[in-house]
C-alpha cells in the first residue's frame, strides 16, 4: 500500500484546509516515526497543490515524537509547545476525548485475509446457538466493510435458504474529535455532549448503546451483551485486554492475524482478572497512597484526580499526587512509603503489570472497590474513567466506622484516621502541624511501626527511617573544624596505595 492511502494525505489535507489550521502537530509513534518526514513533505505537497486558498501554502507541520505519556492518546501537552491549532493522530488510538484542541486520526490499514477471517466467521457463527458481535482492533477498521459482504457469500453458501445466524459488527466511532466542550461537569458528573464526528453512518437504530476503545455498537433492548458471543479481529493487545476484562462474563475468541486461524482459549487474559481483585483486597490494608498522573490531555482526567484524592481521604487514609512519564518499577521505587498506587490514565494503559513493581498499581475502578466501605465487586469492570465518574460518584456520606476484615493479614483492622480530632473549626495549618505530631505520635505506641505498611503518614515513614542524611551527633554549639576529603578518581584515590 503506497504512502498516500495508507496515511490518507488527501483526507487529512482536507480536514487542515476545512478548519483553515495554520500550525498543525503530526503525532507518530515510535514504529511510525521511519515515515514521518515523508508525510509530512507529501502533505505539504498536498497543501501547497490546492488552488482553493492561499493560505493552505503558510501551514506549518511539526512532528512530535516521545510523547509524555501513552502514544494512543493525543499529546496535546506536546503540542501546546508549539502552539498547534490540532493535532493529527497516526496509529494505534485508545480515541480517548481530547481536552483543549480538535484531533483527527489516521488509523492506518493493517493487512489482513479477508476471505480468511469471513470463513472462521461464519463456521463460528453456524456452529454457536448465540448471536455474535464482531470487535476489532481500528487498524483494521478499513477491511470491515469487506468481511461483512464476504460473510453474506459464505453464510448463503454454507445455510441456503433458511435463515442466517445473527451476526452484528462494531462502527469506527470516529476520525474527528473536538475538544472537551464535549464534556460538562454537573453536580460533579461528567457526560458526552457528542463531540464525535461519526466515521461511518451507525443507522438510526434504537436499543442499547455500547463503546468501548474507539468502537461503538447497537443491541435491541430485549438484550444485553452477555446474551452475545463476541469475535475479535486483530492481536493480543492492550485493546482486546480492555474487551476481556470489561466483557468477562462473554465467551469471547480471537482471530489471529498472523496465523490465520482461530483463538478459543483466552484463559491468560480471564487470570488477569483473579489478580486484579487480588490488588483490590491487598489496596484495602494500605495506609499511604499514592495517585499516578497518566494523562494531562484526556478530558475529564482533573475531576478523576480530585475524586480519587475525596475517596482516599474519607477512607481514613493518606493521599500523595504523582505526575511523571510513563511509570517503571525504577521511578515508583523512589517513593517507597506509598503502599499502593492508583493510575489515572487512559483505558489502555491504565492496565499495568505490576508484579516488577515494590507497591502495586491499580486502576481508579479498582480503587473504588478497595476504598468505599462496604461496596462488593458484581462482576463488571469498568476501564474508561469517564464512565466511572457517572457510574459510580463518591459519596458524600461518612464511611462505616467499624473494624474490616482483612483478607491478607487474616483478621480484623481498624483503618487510622488523621482527621478524626476537632480541626474543623482551627486554622489550616495549625491543624497540619497537630495532624503530623499525631502520626509521629505513633512512634511511640507502635515499635513496629517501622515496618513499611504500618506508616500512616509521609513524615511517620520518613521518621522512623534507619538513614537520616547527615546527623551531627556532637551538643557542642562551637563550631568544628573542616576536615580535606579524598582527591582524585573513584577508582584509585591519590592517598591509596596501588597493589
Amino acid at each position: 500500500m503506497d504512502l498516500e492511502s495508507y496515511y490518507e494525505i488527501s483526507r487529512t489535507a482536507s480536514f487542515i484546509r476545512s478548519r483553515k489550521f495554520a500550525r498543525v502537530a503530526l503525532q507518530f509513534p515510535d514504529d511510525l516515526l521511519k515515515d514521518s518526514t515523508r508525510v509530512a513533505r507529501a502533505l505539504r505537497d498536498k497543501l501547497r497543490s490546492s488552488e482553493d486558498s492561499a493560505s493552505d501554502k503558510d501551514v506549518g507541520l511539526y512532528v512530535m515524537a516521545d510523547t509524555t505519556f501513552g502514544s494512543c492518546c493525543v499529546d496535546e501537552v506536546g503540542a501546546s509547545h508549539i502552539n498547534a491549532d490540532c493535532v493529527i493522530h497516526y496509529g494505534h488510538t485508545c480515541l480517548s476525548p481530547t481536552s483543549t484542541l480538535p484531533a483527527f486520526f489516521v488509523l492506518g490499514k493493517a493487512p489482513i485475509n479477508v476471505s480468511s477471517c469471513a470463513k472462521h466467521l461464519s463456521n463460528y457463527a453456524l456452529t454457536s446457538a448465540r448471536p455474535v458481535v464482531v470487535l476489532f482492533g481500528l487498524e483494521y477498521a478499513h477491511a470491515m466493510q469487506d468481511i461483512k459482504e464476504a460473510l453474506v457469500i459464505a453464510l448463503s453458501r454454507s445455510h441456503g435458504s433458511t435463515s442466517s445466524p445473527e451476526v452484528r459488527f462494531a462502527d469506527a466511532m470516529c476520525s474527528v474529535m473536538n475538544p472537551s466542550e464535549n464534556f460538562r461537569t454537573s453536580n460533579g458528573l461528567l457526560g458526552l455532549d457528542g463531540g464525535l464526528t461519526a466515521n461511518q453512518d451507525c443507522g438510526n437504530e434504537t436499543g442499547r448503546r455500547y463503546r468501548i476503545g474507539g468502537l461503538s455498537w447497537s443491541l435491541p433492548e430485549s438484550h444485553t451483551i452477555q446474551d452475545y458471543l463476541i469475535y475479535w479481529v486483530g492481536v493480543d493487545s492492550a485493546a482486546f485486554a480492555n474487551v476481556v476484562l470489561t466483557f468477562n462474563g462473554c465467551e469471547l475468541v480471537r482471530y489471529d492475524i498472523a496465523e490465520n486461524r482461530l483463538v478459543t482459549d483466552v484463559s491468560h487474559q480471564r487470570r488477569i482478572l483473579k489478580r486484579r481483585y487480588y490488588l483490590v483486597e491487598k489496596a484495602k490494608d494500605a495506609n499511604i497512597i499514592g495517585i499516578l498522573v497518566g494523562t494531562l490531555g484526556v478530558a475529564g482526567y482533573l475531576h478523576m484526580i480530585h475524586q480519587m484524592k475525596e475517596l482516599v481521604t474519607r477512607a481514613g487514609k493518606k493521599a500523595y499526587t504523582l505526575v511523571m512519564g510513563r511509570p517503571n518499577p525504577a521511578k515508583l521505587a523512589n517513593f517507597p512509603e506509598c503502599d499502593v498506587f492508583v493510575y489515572v490514565s487512559c483505558a489502555q494503559t491504565a492496565l499495568l503489570d505490576s508484579k516488577e513493581f515494590l507497591a502495586p498499581v491499580i486502576t481508579p475502578f479498582e480503587a473504588m472497590l478497595a476504598f468505599s466501605r462496604g461496596s462488593q465487586w458484581t462482576g463488571d469492570y469498568v476501564m474508561e474513567f469517564q464512565d466511572l465518574m457517572c457510574s459510580f460518584p463518591v459519596e458524600v456520606k461518612d464511611q462505616i466506622k467499624e473494624a474490616r476484615f482483612s483478607f491478607l493479614q487474616g483478621g480484623y483492622v481498624e483503618d487510622f484516621n488523621l482527621e478524626e480530632t476537632d480541626e474543623k473549626n482551627e486554622d489550616e495549618t495549625l491543624a497540619l502541624v497537630k495532624a503530623t505530631e499525631k502520626a509521629l505520635q505513633v512512634l511511640d505506641k507502635d515499635p513496629q511501626s517501622i515496618i513499611k505498611g504500618t506508616a500512616k503518614s509521609g513524615a511517620e515513614y520518613f521518621a522512623a527511617r534507619s538513614y537520616h542524611g547527615l546527623d551531627i551527633q556532637s551538643n557542642n554549639s562551637e563550631p568544628e573544624p573542616f576536615l580535606i576529603g579524598r582527591t582524585g578518581k573513584a577508582s584509585g584515590y591519590e592517598d591509596e596505595k596501588s597493589n
